[in-house]
């Protein structure tokens, strides 16, 4: 039966002929046409499919081939062109924060507040508020809790025959127990938030799975990171350290273009925001000496050296091997959370340099 077609074809160029016939055609050019004539013998046909998606002259045609060439030269002109002023008109139409993800940590004592009870629902709603302020302008939001208002494992190791390994195991409930609390915060002023905890608990939360955290910040949700790293002798530091290290030091941006596909570029994004209940880093212990400096910005070396109580050594280590800053900040000043996560001058920043260009 003959068919016939006079639309043009797509990249995809097909023939019918005999399994005996060479084609000659099969790189052909997309524009001509499929036909096939009505005297082709009755007997199984081969259709090759060409997927090639440019046009291969032959020898004799080098004319075609040149201008093949300067064509393709000049769409690739054109794409970097329309790259460069993407990104140009993506810059401009969005604020120029320092950190487009950030990791929170909040200490457990800091969500006691004054230790009246165990957790101070003003101060969740107050943690709540300054985030929900920052993810409306784009800025996606992780946060570690700690455990410490409810139990702390390294202080009750060894009561009444309780192991170390025993009492880290009942502080990462305590942190799961935090970040639910947080979570129903958070979601009662219209943030969407997800748990994830190292160990599966799968009836109130979700368990930690890299890929689906980062595609719920991706989302523009809030996730609350429990349980610390799932292993005793690790602190929430610690955790906070590697969820960065996993989750923001990278991400990838892509964009597709027309006879480019996609194109993908990369945006740094790292940083541990340590809240807690001092305004940052001491060169020595305001409780003890009046006239202890606050410091601005310091080495993780000096952290080290000096053995300054800011975070586990292991934490600081991870971060110093990532390249990844911390900031120490005060979470019971109104607005700190918000000045911290926009990369605004707050607390001591540990292994980085404050840069106002990078600041809104």
């Amino acid at each position: 039966m003959a068919v016939s077609s006079s639309a043009v074809c797509s990249p995809l160029s097909l023939r019918a002929r005999s399994p005996s016939t060479p084609s000659p055609e099969l790189f052909r050019r997309p524009s001509q046409a499929l036909v096939v004539t009505p005297d082709a013998p009755p007997r199984t046909r081969l259709v090759t499919v060409n997927c090639s998606s440019s046009y291969i002259p032959s020898s004799s045609n080098s004319e075609s081939a040149s201008e093949s060439e300067v064509s393709r030269t000049r769409g690739r002109a054109a794409i970097t062109a329309q790259l460069k002023e993407t990104m140009e008109e993506t810059s401009m139409s969005k604020p120029a924060y320092k950190w487009r993800r950030v990791l929170l940590k909040v200490s457990g004592e800091a969500l006691a507040g004054d230790h009246t009870e165990n957790i101070d629902p003003k101060i969740t709603m107050s943690i709540a508020r300054e985030v929900a302020s920052v993810t409306r302008l784009g800025v996606e939001v992780a946060i570690v809790v700690g455990g410490g208002n409810i139990f702390r494992g390294a202080s009750w190791a060894g009561c009444s025959g309780l192991d170390r390994s025993s009492a880290d195991y009942i502080g990462m409930l305590a942190t799961v127990m935090n970040a639910i609390f947080l979570q129903a915060t958070m979601e009662s002023i219209g943030i969407p938030t997800r748990v994830q905890t190292a160990f599966r608990m799968s009836e109130v939360a979700e368990p930690y799975i890299r890929r689906r955290a980062v595609r719920h910040l991706e989302k523009g949700r809030v996730v609350i990171f429990a349980a610390g790293t799932g292993n005793p002798f690790f602190t929430t530091d610690t955790a906070a350290a590697l969820r960065c290290a996993e989750t923001c030091v990278w991400r990838i941006r892509s964009l597709t273009y027309p006879n480019r596909g996609v194109v993908c570029f990369s945006v740094n994004a790292e940083v541990v925001l340590k809240a807690t209940n001092v305004d940052g880093v001491y060169d020595d212990d305001p409780k003890s000496n009046p006239n202890a400096r606050l410091l601005d910005t310091i080495s993780y070396q000096e952290v080290t050296s000096k053995d300054l109580s800011v975070m586990d050594m292991t934490a600081i280590t991870l971060c110093q091997e990532n390249n990844i800053p911390v900031v120490v900040f005060n979470l019971s000043k109104p607005g700190n959370i918000e000045k911290a996560i926009l990369g605004e001058s707050v607390g001591t920043l540990i292994g980085g340099s404050r840069n106002p260009a990078n600041v809104r």
